[in-house]
């Protein structure tokens, strides 16, 4: 039994390999694939995230300038069911236990390839284009950290964020949460509008909330102010 064990695994191996090695006009492709920074202006830190989107797969790699930077594997009913969806964000450590120079260096500029299986046994591949055009945070002009917001008038806004070197503000998003459940809102605007109305339903029973903003860049690269603001 144990013989058959070994003899079964290798044949999924040699077919796994095989399957990689398929030519690439037979592969097909992933939807979308994203890999982007998010720096945390306010908390002072920052990280790697990935996002892949596409056909059902149960094996994916990820390679970049540094080579073989992730691979997973689905194993059982998700493997057989595949994913489809894939996020992950990275461990994101305060600028104090890791500069943001030291995260860079980890994740290179360039194309990072992704090379997969599908669960019916065809090559899986995509890219994505990782670039080191970070925006400045957002400022927050109002509401500031500790500001009091009429709910009725609940006009938000934030200063331009200029280009960064090598890419361009893309939009903005921005998110509004309070403290009870289920009131939280998320708009994405662009890059030419600075501000937004909150409807007042959001703010209903609530006392305290906070909110942020994101600069993204056309790469997906982001950085986020945010502050905490109590309601009249």
């Amino acid at each position: 039994m144990r013989k058959a064990n070994v003899w079964l695994t290798t044949l999924a191996v040699i077919a796994l390999i095989a399957a990689l090695a398929t030519p690439a006009a037979w592969a097909k492709r992933l939807e979308d694939a994203e890999v982007y920074f998010e720096i945390n202006d306010t908390d002072g830190d920052a990280g790697i995230h990935v996002f892949l989107d596409g056909v059902g797969w149960d094996m994916m790699q990820m390679t970049g300038p540094n080579g073989v930077e992730f691979s997973v594997l689905a194993e059982s009913g998700v493997g057989m069911q595949g994913i489809t969806e894939f996020f992950f964000e990275s461990a994101e450590p305060s600028f104090e236990e890791q500069s943001l120079d030291e995260l860079l260096a980890l994740f290179p500029e360039g194309r990072y390839r992704f090379i997969g299986t599908t669960t019916e046994g065809n090559r899986l591949r995509g890219k994505a284009r990782l670039n080191h055009s970070l925006p400045d945070a957002p400022i927050l002009l109002f509401p500031a950290e500790g500001d009091e917001v009429d709910p009725d008038d609940a006009v938000f806004s934030w200063g331009e964020v200029d280009d960064p070197a090598g890419g361009e503000i893309d939009v903005y998003q921005v998110v509004v949460e309070c403290e009870e459940p289920g009131s939280e809102i998320a708009v994405e605007v662009p890059a030419d509008i600075l501000q937004i109305t909150i409807p007042p339903e959001i703010f209903e029973g609530q006392e305290e909330c906070k909110w942020e903003v994101l600069a993204v860049e056309e790469y997906g690269n982001r950085t986020i102010s945010e502050a905490a603001f109590d309601l009249e």
